[in-house]
């Protein structure tokens, strides 16, 4: 590892952990002005790009998805998050933390990814105000 990917690393701190690569697409949806800018910020410098938004029209390598309890049906935008990628590519639903304002219950997150056809595999603290849980497609032929 370079000495430019170290200092990448160290800078990108919780963006390091969610196993991104450089030269990755990744779909950002529900970007709002209260979402974790240094979490953005660090998956950009892993990836050595822009996080493209709701209108990429392409296939992306992953999606981060920006969810509050009041953004609507989290089992609707997981299913349209899902269409965006490849069977077995991760969505990084980002929820606010216990006691901040848009908090979900971890149980409606379990039900929503299952019923969206999605397993947890990981969850992690994204912040200050936010929690990550990576949920992936079951690879299969089903699609």
């Amino acid at each position: 590892m370079s000495a430019t990917a170290d200092h990448a690393e160290e800078r990108t701190n919780h963006a390091a952990r969610l196993g991104f690569e450089p030269g990755q697409v990744v779909q950002e949806i529900g970007f709002d002005d209260d979402v974790e800018q240094e979490l953005r910020e660090g998956i950009e410098a892993v990836i050595g790009q822009d996080l493209v938004d709701e209108d990429y029209d392409d296939v992306a390598d992953a999606v981060v998805l920006w969810f509050r309890d009041d953004d609507g049906d989290l089992t609707d935008a997981l299913v349209d998050a899902i269409s965006l990628i490849d069977e077995g590519a991760p969505v990084w639903l980002m929820t606010p933390k216990t006691g901040r304002e848009g908090y979900i219950e971890p149980s409606d997150i379990n039900e929503a990814a299952q019923t969206a056809g999605l397993s947890q595999t990981k969850s992690i603290n994204a912040g200050k105000d936010w929690s990550g849980s990576r949920l992936v497609t079951p690879k299969s032929g089903k699609r």
